[in-house]
């Protein structure tokens, strides 16, 4: 019997290849993804010719109040010349987030949203700062308690705004003191100017008649308590003064001190004709 040589790569009946291009599972397959690349590369490049079409280009970008009220500290002039130069691209292809920074980059815009409006057109919506006081390093403070940089004497158009101030974090809670505290004397017909909490978290108010309540930590008797107490006895406290209260002092667990201007008039008087005094003698 004769050997029969075979050639590379041949197969014998009832042998199974494991060459996998003999594999027409494998071969269609391979085609089929082939394929499907193919398509997704085209429809790839396709939608990328498609949406830079100068068809798509942006040709306007409105401006309007996201709270329905007119603008007071911004201008539409100001905001396009400020913030357009970060519109760039077309209807597709602008980056939304930098056009909505670049608007709230702008002073008095607490904030700016930003929607394609089909087929050509950007809408801006700018939201104000709503400013309701001073804060204690000169910016100024809105209804939300945030801080922000802008021209004070735009701020006051419609009065002196109340000072705040207390260590850096605490500028909500020194905006709910001072609203509370707004209830708390309203009934004597009076309004904080000023609210102060300190280092040691104290707290301090000045009233538009220019009297200081010095109220304390929030231990012990709680702050509404030492205030409605000092409220409900006001004007009587008013009727025996001989003067205008300068410090009222209710850190006290059952009471309060007052001392009234002329007294510190008084006290300054006799302190300066003492040290006068004490100097003559010295002299001889």
């Amino acid at each position: 019997m004769r050997n029969r040589s075979r050639r590379p790569g041949s197969v014998s009946a009832g042998t199974l290849s494991l060459n996998p291009w003999h594999n027409v599972g494998v071969l269609h397959a391979c085609a089929n993804a082939l394929l499907g690349l193919t398509l997704a590369a085209a429809l790839a490049v396709a939608a990328t010719w498609l949406v830079h079409l100068p068809a798509f280009d942006l040709r306007g970008v409105s401006i309007e109040s996201a709270e329905g009220s007119q603008l007071r500290h911004v201008s539409t002039p100001l905001l396009r010349a400020s913030a357009l130069h970060r519109v760039d691209g077309n209807f597709f292809t602008v980056d939304l987030d930098a056009v909505r920074h670049g608007f709230e980059s702008v002073p008095w815009v607490r904030k700016a949203t930003v929607r394609r409006i089909w087929p050509d057109r950007l809408l801006i919506g700018i939201e104000e700062h709503r400013p309701l006081a001073m804060w204690g390093d000169g910016r100024l403070m809105n209804t939300y308690g945030e801080l922000y940089a802008a021209n004070l004497a735009e701020a006051e158009e419609d009065g002196p705004l109340p000072e705040l101030s207390g260590p850096a974090g605490s500028e909500r809670a020194v905006l709910e003191r001072y609203a509370e505290l707004v209830g708390w004397i309203q009934p004597l017909g009076l309004r904080p100017v000023a609210v102060s909490l300190s280092q040691r978290y104290a707290w301090s108010t000045k009233l538009d008649d220019g009297t200081t309540l010095l109220l304390g930590r929030e231990q012990g008797v709680p702050l509404e308590e030492r205030v409605r107490r000092w409220a409900s006895v006001y004007p009587r406290v008013m009727a025996r003064l001989d003067g205008q209260p300068e410090v009222v002092d209710l850190r006290y667990p059952n009471g309060f001190a007052v001392r009234a201007v002329n007294v510190l008039a008084v006290e300054e008087g006799a302190a300066s004709r003492a040290s006068a005094a004490g100097s003559g003698q010295r002299r001889r």
